[in-house]
This record gives C-alpha cells, sequence and structure tokens, in this order.
C-alpha cells in the first residue's frame, strides 16, 4: 500500500480539531476511502504498464510495480490483470526449420551440459531463424553470451550461406574480443556451423567449437528462448516492408529493448545490460568456467 501524504507537524488529535470532525469519524472516513485510492492506483499502474510492455506476463508486470514503488505481489497482480482483461500477446506455434545437419563436413561432440559459466565470454550460444515478409524470407543470425543472456552480435540476410552466420560472429568477436582458449562457441550442427570458413574463424581466435546432439534442443535452449522472445515481442504482429526495414527495426529491438529494457527473470529481472554493469569481472578478465564432469572433444564426420 502507498504511504498517505506528509501531514506535517499536526497530530490527528489536532487536525481533527481544527476541521470539527471526531478522530473515529475521521478513521472510519480513512478506512473506506484509502484502500480504494490505493486500488485505483495500482489498478491505473497496471494498465499502464500492461500497455507499455504488451508482451509482458505478471510475474514482469509485478517486477516493474516493485520498481516503482509499489508494495504487491504476484498472485495481486495477476486477479487485477485477469479482472482487467490484459492477456500478453503469445507467439504463434508454427517453427521452420533453417538447420541443414545432413552435410558432409565435421562436427563436434563437446555439449555445453557440462559447462556451467560463471562471468562472461565463457560460453557463447548461436543459432538462425527465419523472418516472414511480405514476398520473400529473412534470415537471422545471432550469438549470444551464456552467463548474461546478452545478444553481442546478429546479421540479418535474405540467405542462409555460411557468409551469414560468419558476419555475426566476427560482429560478437569484434564486440567483446574474448581471451584465446577461454571461450566455447555453442551451435547446432548446420552447414553454416560446420563449414571450414566458420571453424577457421573459431580456430583463429582459438575458441573451442560445440555442436548439440542430434534431435536435442535443450542443448542450446539460451538461444531457442531468445529467438521465441523475438518472435513473442517483436516480430509477430509486425509487417516489414523489405529486408532493409526488418534489419533497422529488428536491430533497435535487440540492442534496445532486449540489451538494454527487458527483463529476465533469469536475472533477477535486470536487462542484460544492467546486469553486466554490476558485474566485478567482465570480458577478457572473466575468470575460467568451472568444468561440471570431463568434456570428450572429438570431430566425427558424417
Amino acid at each position: 500500500m502507498t504511504l498517505p501524504l506528509s501531514q506535517g507537524e499536526l497530530t490527528i488529535d489536532r487536525m481533527c480539531a481544527l476541521a470539527g470532525v471526531s478522530r473515529a469519524g475521521y478513521y472510519r472516513h480513512w478506512a473506506a476511502s484509502a484502500p480504494r485510492a490505493e486500488e485505483t492506483e495500482v489498478r491505473d499502474a497496471i494498465q499502464r504498464l500492461a500497455l507499455a510492455h504488451r508482451h509482458y506476463g505478471y510475474r514482469r508486470i509485478t517486477a516493474l510495480l516493485r520498481q516503482e514503488g509499489f508494495a504487491v505481489n504476484s498472485k495481486r497482480v495477476l486477479r487485477l490483470m485477469q479482472q482487467d482483461n490484459l492477456l500478453c500477446l503469445r507467439r504463434k506455434p508454427f517453427i521452420p526449420v533453417t538447420t541443414e545437419s545432413r552435410h558432409g563436413w565435421a562436427w563436434c561432440r563437446t555439449s555445453p551440459a557440462a559447462w556451467m559459466p560463471n562471468g562472461l565470454d565463457q560460453l557463447w550460444v548461436a543459432d538462425i531463424t527465419y523472418i516472414r515478409l511480405g514476398e520473400e524470407f529473412v534470415y537471422l543470425a545471432v550469438v549470444i553470451d551464456a552467463f548474461s543472456r546478452r545478444v553481442i552480435g546478429w546479421a540479418l540476410e535474405t540467405h542462409l550461406e555460411a557468409s551469414l552466420a560468419i558476419a555475426a560472429l566476427a560482429m560478437a568477436i569484434e564486440a567483446r574480443r574474448p581471451r584465446p582458449g577461454s571461450l566455447i562457441h555453442h551451435s547446432d550442427r548446420g552447414t553454416q556451423y560446420a563449414c571450414a570458413d566458420y571453424t577457421e574463424r573459431l580456430r583463429q581466435h582459438d575458441i573451442v567449437a560445440s555442436m548439440s546432439r542430434v534431435g536435442n534442443p535443450y542443448d542450446n535452449a539460451k538461444a531457442e528462448s531468445f529467438m521465441k522472445t523475438l518472435k513473442t515481442e517483436e516480430v509477430n504482429g509486425q509487417t516489414y516492408r523489405d529486408a532493409q526495414h526488418a534489419r533497422n527495426a529488428i536491430g533497435n529491438f535487440i540492442e534496445e529493448v532486449y540489451n538494454r529494457q527487458r527483463l529476465h527473470s533469469a536475472l533477477a529481472y535486470r536487462p542484460p545490460a544492467v546486469f553486466e554493469e554490476t558485474l566485478p569481472l567482465c570480458g577478457a578478465a572473466a575468470q575460467q568456467p568451472r568444468r561440471a564432469a570431463p568434456i570428450a572433444q572429438p570431430v566425427q564426420p558424417l
């Protein structure tokens, strides 16, 4: 409940005497009006935040309310949102295939499940998704820091060639400049990540390659989670004129909304950029990742 306005140096007894009312009458009036005023204020804040963040559910709305100074719990926010029919928008169920793993390139068996990053630039995850335009498709490649969930590299083109993934990787390397030998790069087994050009870029920067197991999307869950958020909160409901329009809009969402504004439950409801700013160590100064189990890193040709 929000606090009442300050009454200065006057006591309740003195104010009642000046107004010519009894203390009992004052408290009866306060009990009847103050809770309704507080309820109205909370509902107004929920309406405002839900409209400004149309893809946020009740948990993130609760976090925003608490940041504004409201003492509310998630169950109350859920009840008020249900009463006011404030439902967050959901993603469409269709998920296209952008991975072609039936190729002759070598792949690495290393799984990130055996690594638990405790700092930045220890584990990067990469993935590619499609975006529908009016008369064609474009494809988005991203590289994400698994510790902070921040998108550190991305590229959008009208093709699925290896240069798409290489451009996203180049942006990530330029932005973070990881220390040689300190980083694992995880992706699916698509040709873009298994081809010689991509693996050579990883080798040049002494980055260990890792690829998902066959038919197991949970190995790359953090990248899949970002793609779901992108489709839900930016792509669905939008109409992009062409590839350049999509590139500008999606780039703005990644850099300004997802990285700097969107609250992440895994980061104690903080944006990735804010989370990184609170870390004592970052970039090349981060500690080495902790190994939870022995990892074999053979490369097996198909």
